[in-house]
């Protein structure tokens, strides 16, 4: 068993922000004195298909609940999803289809249990009661809040002083998100730190509503990419999929910086803070090679995702590539029409975000095509079969014919 201080001590690990932190304690006394679960909700409105390690970082919390006595409520907002969460965006949404978000939402479901213990889960989709709240329903929500209190949000408040466009459905999404609070019940509420005002939301529509408790928030800080200075995401490039392949996920988990790789064990790793701190200590005497604790990282997370044997293949493949400069034995095939402009090659197959990327690593010497240094970003590729790689770790197999 567990003492309440060794259970808030995993729960406060890596936290931006707890409102209410003497709820989660007598949460959790209850439980060490009577066995009684508690709730613990996080909503995911799945408004795109694949998932990253930044996504994972509420998961492993919630995995963390679920080890002192939590039922995790895990929210696929597949009715909020058709709006789309305004936070931090600059412009109205594209409003996804019901079939889209039932084919994203799918994708949340298969990834989730690989974190979550499913005996401890319970995955609910918000459609079901907020379809059956209705219009009249929907228009007493709306009489709960005023419009200049939404307006207080940071995002709103710019786009309405900047005159951009905010539509009526994007005042009720964070409306939605917390009656979702109402509805589940929920005693403790997770999210990032750009959701806070939504988290809040869910506090104060449980007291209207007379629900009878007011949820705990705890707030996540947003994971840095790759580059250690963004977050996480796919549109900058930094970033680390959950469905990406074992030698993939393994190789990008090597390349962060050695202060990053902390970050990452503090957020993502499911090792007691005391292991973490014992091997950070061993790095910091030289007991142990800072590569070979990004090493250990690296399988843990890859295992996870892929299994503890495609991990291991993955370093093997890695090592043989990296400390041998060898050709990987697996890589993605592409076949194009030529002749072909080597910068738009490069896009093409995901070796590089964009062209003009591609064209500064080629001007930096880190483009190579059959081993051999690219010089000309303006190249031409005619008829042919060629093994193009970018840096280190990223080939593909092109045919242009």
């Amino acid at each position: 068993m567990f003492t309440k201080e060794e259970a808030l001590n995993e729960i406060k690990r890596g936290i931006a922000e707890v409102i209410d932190e003497a709820r989660i304690e007598s949460l959790i006394e209850h439980y060490l004195e009577t066995g009684e679960t508690y709730s613990v909700k996080a909503g995911f409105d799945p408004t795109a298909p694949d998932l990253h390690l930044g996504h994972t970082v509420l998961m492993q919390k919630l995995a963390t609940f679920q080890k002192f006595g939590g039922r995790v409520q895990f929210l696929i907002g597949d009715f909020t999803g058709m709006i789309g969460d305004p936070t931090g965006k600059s412009a109205t949404r594209k409003v996804l289809t019901q079939e889209e978000v039932r084919e994203n939402a799918q994708t949340y479901k298969e990834q989730v249990f690989k974190i979550l213990d499913p005996e401890k889960t319970e995955v609910v989709f918000n459609s079901q009661w907020l379809d059956a709240l209705g219009a009249r329903g929907i228009v007493e929500l709306t009489t709960t809040f005023n419009v200049a209190r939404m307006l207080e949000r940071d995002d709103f408040e710019k786009r309405f002083k900047s005159e951009t466009p905010i539509a009526i459905s994007e005042f009720l999404y964070p409306l939605l998100q917390g009656y979702d609070s109402v509805a589940l019940k929920s005693d403790i509420e997770l999210g990032g730190t750009d959701q806070k005002f939504n988290l809040l939301m869910g506090r104060q529509l449980q007291r209207t509503y007379n629900v009878g408790k007011q949820q705990a928030v705890l707030m996540m800080p947003l994971l840095e990419g790759l580059d250690g200075v963004q977050k996480m995401s796919k549109s900058l490039g930094n970033y680390i999929g959950v469905t990406e392949s074992p030698g993939t996920m393994f190789g990008k988990l090597l390349s962060i910086s050695d202060d990053l790789m902390w970050r990452y064990y503090e957020l993502l790793s499911a090792r007691p803070l005391s292991n973490i701190s014992a091997l950070k200590e061993a790095v910091q005497n030289g007991e142990v090679h800072p590569k070979a604790a990004k090493e250990a990282l690296a399988l843990e997370i890859t295992e996870r995702y892929h299994g503890k044997e495609a991990a291991e293949r993955a370093k093997e493949e890695f090592d043989r590539v990296h400390k041998k400069r060898d050709i990987p034995t697996e890589m993605p095939e592409f076949t194009f029409e030529g002749p072909l402009w080597i910068a738009k090659l490069l896009n093409d197959t995901g070796l590089e975000p964009s062209t003009s990327q591609a064209r500064r690593d080629i001007k930096q010497g880190a483009v190579r095509i059959d081993q051999q240094k690219v010089q000309d970003e303006q190249l031409q590729l005619q008829n042919g079969e060629y093994i193009v790689q970018v840096g280190k770790r990223k080939f593909a197999r092109v045919k242009v014919k």
